[in-house]
């Protein structure tokens, strides 16, 4: 699933359609397609791993999932779940969720909440942390509602640098460790974005999908941590486990 920053770049890349007309609309989205037609694109905005294209009216909100993808000025799967097309280019999405929000996007969306959205407010993520204690920070880091944007990779990677292992409680890691810890999450997230961009993303890892810790030379433990039995890489030597 495509983490934040990755969306970002979508934004970045879909950025030169703002201010075009859709002039037709075409895909097997469950949402009325032909409202779209005619219609001005605003602008584009992130939140997390949503992608919105902000209408006047309304705004079409584009979720990749696990599989879903896009290519621009160029149809290149022939199933397509949204295209839109444009006097000068084209913008297709596949295997992807599509929905339409009718209200205004600040009702929708807590700003603060996305990692990589200058809004981000770590105070208010450190009093969401204080509510979910008896949580394994494996499972916070990917709750949405409180990092918009983290997903595997940024967790697996942020708890590495903080020294903290995944199956640690919420309530039971240091508040320092939790200062370390948001303040990772953000400049790890836009290190992956600034990678991301030069394609060198995976040569900067240094505990998702590797075998050996870089700190202590010996083996990472791969385990499928949480409730949603995602996968960790961790170092039992130098990420402490707090319970």
């Amino acid at each position: 699933m495509p983490e934040g920053p990755s969306i970002v770049i979508l934004k970045e890349l879909a950025a030169p359609f703002a201010g075009k007309k859709v002039l037709e609309v075409s895909g097997d989205a469950p949402i009325d397609l032909e409202r779209l037609a005619g219609q001005k694109i605003i602008a584009f905005k992130t939140w997390g791993k949503h992608l919105l294209i902000c209408f006047k009216q309304f705004t079409v909100r584009i979720h990749l999932m696990l599989f879903g993808s896009y290519s621009i000025n160029e149809q290149t799967k022939p199933r397509v779940r949204l295209g839109l097309t444009f006097a000068k280019g084209e913008l297709f999405f596949y295997a992807c969720l599509v929905k339409i929000i009718d209200e205004p996007l600040s009702e929708v969306y807590d700003w603060s909440a996305d990692v990589m959205n200058q809004a981000w407010d770590r105070r208010k993520a450190r009093a969401k942390l204080k509510q979910e204690g008896d949580r394994m920070i494996c499972d916070v880091l990917l709750d949405q509602n409180i990092f918009a944007g983290s997903g595997n990779i940024i967790k697996n990677e942020v708890l590495f640098r903080s020294r903290i292992q995944p199956e640690s409680l919420v309530s039971a890691i240091p508040p320092k460790k939790i200062t370390a810890l948001l303040t990772e999450v953000v400049k790890y997230s836009f290190e992956f974005l600034h990678w991301k961009k030069e394609n060198t993303l995976k040569k900067h890892w240094q505990a998702h999908t590797k075998k050996i810790c870089p700190r202590c030379d010996i083996p990472f433990v791969k385990k499928y941590t949480g409730k949603n039995k995602r996968r960790s890489f961790f170092c039992t030597n130098c990420q402490e486990l707090y319970e």
